[in-house]
């Protein structure tokens, strides 16, 4: 299948480019190709040509969960905004622990996957125990790494363990960072807005003093070690600690923490709640300067789908969780890039070429010979966010009704059409 673009602006280039894609690779980048050979032609009459975004953090809930989300909605969902590729996380059920459910698993996502979807799988067996599972067999297998993600390691021990297991077979790990014995049935960042609604706060200690002992074992271990959805300042403080003394540490920060702090809490609106929560004014500028500075290398949504009778309710039953996949990009651009606050290159850099190097991932870069896997962006038109346009089950999100900049013409994922607008 060939495809061709007509006319995209492309980061680094003075004049608009068409592109050429043939057999999932592009081909020819030029201010004009000849259209007589292509299968598809898009006209992107001065939209942006990207390199396709990735997602290292979602939840596809699928199996167990469907009422939520699936592999197949989840992965339009990817695609309608602008990924290409995403890492999914192990919190499912049965939980991809053994190699006969991780296999199951890594088939459905090639079965039903409408982007290059890779594979966490667990760290300990039930993502609870102390007991740490087959990684060599569940790598040879063909995942990425391993995670407990919505649980944190309690135990030092089994941490130490697991990295030295994945260290061995040179796979990332990747942190929920969260002291069970700090939270104590915290719903919402410890602090005034806390007290105002009545509601029992989650320190940000519970976060910093895990990834502190997190950071040791590292060390010691020499294992590359990803932060997940960092929030606090202390935590941005000891990444950039950890990095200056050479540790193997990547970090990603989701949009929520880098556009709200508790401060935008309307009230007692589950829609807010997330965990890591929302977090105060100084954590959030805290996070976003280490983004801006290098300390946190990328974006990832930890997009997670829930029902709206889960998300009904109060802070103190509702679930956790926010979608993110058909909002980040735009969100992202219209208060970071439109701002003046981040270049758009770096927008790009931390949404797609950080991630694809740090785990080692193919794309990531707009360039002849690269594998044909981008975005068509149009920034120009504002148009409010809106759930009846996703293609997610889930609906779980504050931003609902917010103007915006950014909407997804087109996904080619190894020179496949994954998302047309309109079609």
């Amino acid at each position: 299948m060939t495809v061709l673009i007509k006319q995209a602006r492309v980061l680094g280039k003075e004049c608009r480019q068409d592109i050429r894609i043939a057999d999932g690779v592009v081909t020819q980048m030029a201010p004009t190709i000849p259209d007589t050979s292509a299968d598809t032609i898009i006209e992107a009459n001065g939209a942006w040509a990207l390199p396709g975004l990735i997602d290292v953090h979602v939840h596809f809930r699928e199996p167990g969960f469907t009422d939520k989300e699936t592999i197949a909605t989840g992965s339009v969902a990817a695609a309608h905004g602008g990924f290409t590729q995403v890492v999914a996380m192990p919190n499912l059920n049965p939980v991809p622990e053994t190699l006969a459910t991780t296999e199951s698993l890594l088939a459905k996502n090639q079965q039903d996957g409408h982007v290059r979807i890779h594979q966490f799988a667990a760290m300990t067996t039930g993502l609870t125990s102390d007991t740490v599972v087959d990684m060599v067999a569940l790598k040879k297998a063909g995942v990425l790494g391993f995670s407990n993600d919505g649980k944190g390691v309690q135990s030092a021990a089994t941490m130490l363990a697991a990295m030295s297991a994945a260290q061995a077979i040179d796979a990332p790990i990747a942190a929920h960072i969260e002291d069970e014995s700090l939270v104590n049935g915290g719903v919402i960042n410890a602090g005034p807005i806390a007290d105002k609604l009545h509601l029992p706060g989650i320190p940000t200690v519970s976060e910093s003093s895990q990834l502190a002992r997190d950071l040791q074992l590292a060390q010691a271990t020499g294992v590359h070690y990803h932060a997940c959805h960092v929030s606090t300042k202390a935590s941005v403080d000891l990444i950039r600690w950890a990095k200056a003394a050479g540790i193997r540490v990547t970090a990603e920060v989701s949009p929520h923490h880098l556009l709200l702090d508790d401060t935008m809490i309307p009230g007692d609106n589950p829609n807010y709640k997330m965990n890591p929560p929302l977090r105060s004014p100084d954590d959030r500028a805290a996070v976003l300067a280490g983004l801006l500075d290098g300390t946190i290398d990328m974006v990832a949504t930890d997009h997670a789908p829930h029902t709206a009778a889960q998300k009904t309710g109060s802070f103190s039953t509702a679930a956790f969780g926010i979608v993110g996949l058909e909002t980040a990009f735009s969100l992202l651009y219209t208060h970071l890039v439109k701002s003046g606050v981040m270049p758009f290159a770096q927008l790009v850099q931390v949404m797609s070429r950080n991630p694809a190097t740090a785990f080692g991932l193919s794309g990531g870069q707009l360039a002849v010979g690269e594998p044909a896997d981008l975005t068509i962006m149009e920034t120009n038109q504002p148009y409010p966010i809106d759930p009846a346009t996703w293609f997610s089950k889930g609906h779980n999100s504050p931003f609902i009704g917010e103007t915006v900049y950014g909407t997804t013409l087109a996904t080619i994922v190894g020179g496949h059409i994954a998302y047309h607008k309109g079609e």
